[in-house]
């Protein structure tokens, strides 16, 4: 960039598109395949680690916190659904915050901790790779099978991003069935007589039903997060107008029945206790339930889904770190790309480097928290930002969420954020305060080539 040039890319992480313009990439996305990203992208692997962490906060009525996380995701994916409608283009929330805000800093400090969200959440379920599931072939300590995770969907990420894509789509399919063994397993349990179903209403002792439930939701909500993930390919998805708010709730609804099928079936075959002391919960389900399926076939398709979940974040957030530097954001090493691989090196090392500092530093639910924090703040601005949006006209007809939607979207941001201890707003802060420091590096190298 020649000195004296002006910046003007809109916002972090988007495309330079108006309303009415022709899209600058390809529709190639369908309905089916749409609902299958969707599906796909909030189930990940958060289930398969999080079940007994969630059951130590809740009880035995585990399916309760699944059921409140549903409905307080419901009421932020209204706000996408609208803005998607409303702007079908790529970006994200950091394009709908610019639009009402016009501030790039702002957007960007969003854009960013959607990042961070994408590495602490790679982090967490590397964790969970790295436990019970992986103890049922090679006794390694946690840290060190998170970090061989880590070392080999970064030599993936590295390829390229077609390789990366097959292999998303085979593990997701991989990931529903174990879920659907689970609850196979629960039905058959329960008509045998061999499990307990009141256990599935019992809540932890010591704590009133409202508390326990909605501490068990904040950790919960992490496994439902993923659907804000579909707005950056609103872009490639076909009349996405009228078919994105459709696809989006039948995705969040029919990832929310198996998730309350499988914690059903889960406490009803297995004590609370005993899930709750495992880092691998839904392997104790298929080890005490009556089909004597092998454990080590059902844990590796728990490994499947846990690295198919960090495989898939990792993609994002190097995505989208390798965006902001080619719009001169952040310093511009981060955009640079492999010639042979074509693929963005130094944004996807630099994510996974911070990945396995946090593998090291925290453990599975810390890094859930972090996770939640993060993207509960960028809920709330988002929910914030739709009704800002509303004085903003567009010329055809969308999709428009119940003002009130919102407004409860941001009161349930501030009821999960209150469940989040102070390190964890620390570790939050931490990360978001790398993207300030990038920023500043990069205004810096701007104004002395100015």
């Amino acid at each position: 960039m020649a000195a004296g040039s002006e910046r003007t890319v809109p916002a972090p992480g988007t495309t330079v598109s108006e309303p009415g313009r022709n899209s600058a990439l390809a529709r190639t996305i369908t309905p089916g395949l749409l609902l299958l990203f969707i599906v796909g992208d909030i189930l990940g692997g958060g289930i398969y680690a999080l079940v007994g962490e969630v059951g130590a906060e809740t009880g035995g009525a585990i399916w309760s916190a699944f059921a409140l996380a549903l409905v307080m995701a419901a009421f932020t994916a209204g706000s996408y659904a609208e803005l998607v409608s409303k702007y079908p283009h790529a970006g994200g929330a950091a394009l709908y915050v610019h639009r009402a805000f016009k501030n790039r800093f702002v957007s960007f400090i969003v854009a960013f901790a959607v990042i961070m969200s994408g590495v602490t959440s790679a982090s967490a379920l590397a964790r969970g790779f790295g436990g019970d599931y992986l103890t049922e072939f090679v006794d390694l300590k946690v840290v060190f099978g998170a970090l061989l995770l880590l070392v080999a969907i970064t030599l993936l990420n590295l390829r390229g991003i077609a390789e990366s894509v097959k292999v998303n789509v085979g593990f997701t399919l991989i990931e529903i069935a174990g879920l659907l063994l689970i609850v196979v397993i629960a039905v058959v349990a329960i008509g045998q007589g061999d499990a307990e179903p009141g256990r599935a209403f019992e809540f932890k002792e010591g704590t009133s039903v409202f508390a326990a439930v909605l501490a068990g939701a904040a950790l919960a909500f992490y496994a439902l997060i993923g659907f804000e993930d579909s707005v950056n390919v609103a872009e490639e998805a076909k009349d996405p107008v009228p078919t994105y708010p459709r696809v989006l709730f039948g995705g969040l609804a029919i990832a929310g029945v198996l998730y309350l099928l499988v914690t059903v079936g889960a406490s009803a075959v297995v004590p609370t206790n005993d899930l709750s002391a495992s880092s691998g919960p839904l392997l104790e389900v298929v080890k005490q339930g009556p089909l004597g399926i092998p454990e080590k076939l059902f844990s590796a398709i728990g490994l499947v889904a846990l690295a198919n979940g960090a495989l898939i974040n990792l993609i994002m957030a190097s995505r989208l770190l390798y965006g902001m530097a080619r719009e001169d954001v952040v310093p511009r090493p981060l955009g640079r790309v492999w010639e042979r691989r074509r693929t963005p090196w130094i944004a996807i090392l630099f994510t996974s480097a911070i990945a396995a500092g946090l593998i090291i530093e925290a453990d599975l639910e810390k890094l859930a928290d972090t996770t939640v924090a993060l993207l509960v703040i960028v809920f709330a601005i988002v929910n914030v930002t739709v009704l800002y949006l509303r004085r903003d006209p567009v010329d055809h007809e969308h999709f428009k969420v119940p003002s009130v939607f919102p407004g409860l979207g941001v009161g349930v941001s501030i009821a999960l954020l209150t469940q989040i201890e102070g390190e964890t707003f620390a570790r939050a802060g931490i990360l978001v305060g790398i993207g300030v420091a990038l920023w500043l590096l990069n205004e810096l190298a701007f104004r002395r080539s100015a």
